[in-house]
């Protein structure tokens, strides 16, 4: 290992460090630092901006945001919260599956956090540790942006794994189906054997109620806008047309219908199939386009029928966290670029040489890198180009599977304990049994993570290949 890699490293590594440490957007901040360093002082070419990445997350949430000031998402909150509420007892795997689903509709997992305080209150009301469904359902939220359809991750790998043979809907249906049975074996775990006892029983919470700042249960929840019901309605018929687009975009798809229209249409076939091949035909918007373009149409659509206060929107829980998001993915995924583009030689020797022998080590390095990318899209940007080429996946691909198999891997968010909904679930469970350990590795998620995590890229193996 020469001088240079190892400066090269030491400034990776120290300024995602130094962001973590100030916290916040300041993890982007400090990744613009590092991409000047790598380039003025120490010789490197500057990486790709991920700006596909960040334009699909500010649409996602630029929709949501509407949503959110509607009432709707306070709406699905309530829906979710009657659903634990009536099966307390089953709330370890219910919480997960809550956080599972409302990820997979909105495509981030930052809505966990209008779930959090609920989550926490049925726990309390059951006399069960909050950690043991909070922990979980935070990780569940985060694990799901590899199956829905319309998150940044997902819209980029089809892009990648669609010339490779796969359909649109068939990855879909390995990362739905891998991803929400693997979280459901990490909450039977958790459940059987880690954060047992009841909550009466926990030194941390008895010494809180002693001193009396256990926020009491059962608080009066605002009262819903009559819009709110409608925005709902509004926001999951775009996501809806965002499946029906995405797939009928797939070449897998698209080809053999247009063809077999073609074939019916010569033969004087039914005004129907006239009509469908003319809709299908012209089809050039690009699924990210399409994402992009559907869910700023979808917040124009509420904003106007729900009749939402514009001046307002920017001031929303959901814009402020999203928006965050997006300055740490420039800052963070333009530093990981900048310096995978400078190895991309040694990575794809690396690759032809250990993933090609043993494909599960591509899981284990998605899952590392994650964490300091702070992305599930930009990780995937910037090591699958790079894997696909040395792996030759464009000659041989049936080796495409290696990816869809890993894929899940690259949610290994709370490796460190840094990112928003983390420390969200600390701040928030007031019991105390959500934590950060002294030694900062030893934290209340990071288990729940490796397990979810390690079930569905398994999972993964043995599915993908049948597909």
């Amino acid at each position: 290992m020469d001088i240079l890699l190892i400066l090269r490293l030491l400034v990776l590594f120290g300024v995602i460090f130094f962001g973590i440490r100030l916290g916040g957007m300041a993890i982007g901040y400090t990744g613009g630092l590092g991409v000047i360093i790598l380039t003025v002082f120490l010789g490197m070419n500057a990486g790709a901006i991920p700006t596909d990445v960040i334009l699909i997350i500010m649409s996602v949430i630029a929709a949501i945001t509407a949503l959110q000031k509607a009432g709707g998402l306070d709406y699905m909150v309530n829906i979710a919260a009657k659903i634990l509420r009536n099966n307390p007892k089953h709330i370890n795997y219910l919480a997960p599956t809550v956080t599972y689903v409302m990820t997979i509709l909105a495509g981030t997992g930052h809505t966990a956090f209008a779930m959090i305080p609920v989550i926490v209150e049925v726990a309390k009301e059951q006399n069960i540790k909050p950690v043991g469904p909070l922990s979980i359902a935070v990780v569940s939220g985060q694990v799901a942006i590899t199956a829905s359809p319309v998150s940044a991750a997902v819209v980029y790998m089809t892009g990648v794994l669609e010339p490779l043979g796969w359909s649109y809907p068939a990855l879909l249906g390995v990362w739905i189906l891998t991803t929400y049975v693997g979280c459901m074996l990490a909450a039977f775990i958790m459940s059987m054997f880690f954060n047992k006892g009841k909550l009466d029983e926990d030194p941390e919470y008895l010494r809180r109620v002693q001193e009396g700042v256990i926020k009491p249960i059962g608080q009066e929840r605002p009262e819903l806008p009559a819009t709110a019901k409608s925005s709902v309605i509004i926001f999951l018929t775009g996501v809806l047309c965002v499946v029906v687009y995405a797939t009928f975009i797939s070449d897998v798809i698209r080809l053999p219908l247009v063809a077999s229209l073609q074939a019916s249409v010569a033969d004087g076939g039914s005004f129907l199939a006239s009509a469908l091949l003319t809709v299908l035909e012209p089809l050039k918007l690009a699924r990210d386009g399409a994402i992009m373009s559907i869910m700023l149409l979808i917040a124009t659509f509420i904003v106007v029928k729900c009749k939402v206060n514009t001046s307002e929107l920017a001031d929303t829980p959901t814009f402020k966290s999203g928006m965050t998001a997006c300055i740490c993915v420039l800052g963070v995924a333009w530093l990981g670029n900048t310096f995978v583009a400078g190895y991309t030689a040694q990575i794809e020797a690396f690759s032809q040489d250990i993933i090609s022998q043993y494909p599960g080590v591509l899981a284990v390095v998605l899952f590392f890198i994650s964490a300091l990318l702070y992305s599930q899209a930009a990780t995937a940007k910037a090591l699958v180009p790079v894997i696909v080429v040395a792996l030759n996946m464009d000659v041989n691909t049936d080796q495409a599977y290696i990816l869809v198999a890993s894929f899940a891997a690259v949610s290994g968010l709370f490796i460190l304990p840094t990112y928003p909904t983390l420390l969200g679930a600390v701040q928030m469970d007031d019991t105390g049994t959500t934590k950060i350990g002294k030694y900062i590795f030893n934290h209340s998620l990071i288990l729940p993570c490796c397990l979810s995590i390690f079930f569905s890229v398994v999972l993964g193996f043995v599915v993908a290949p049948i597909f």
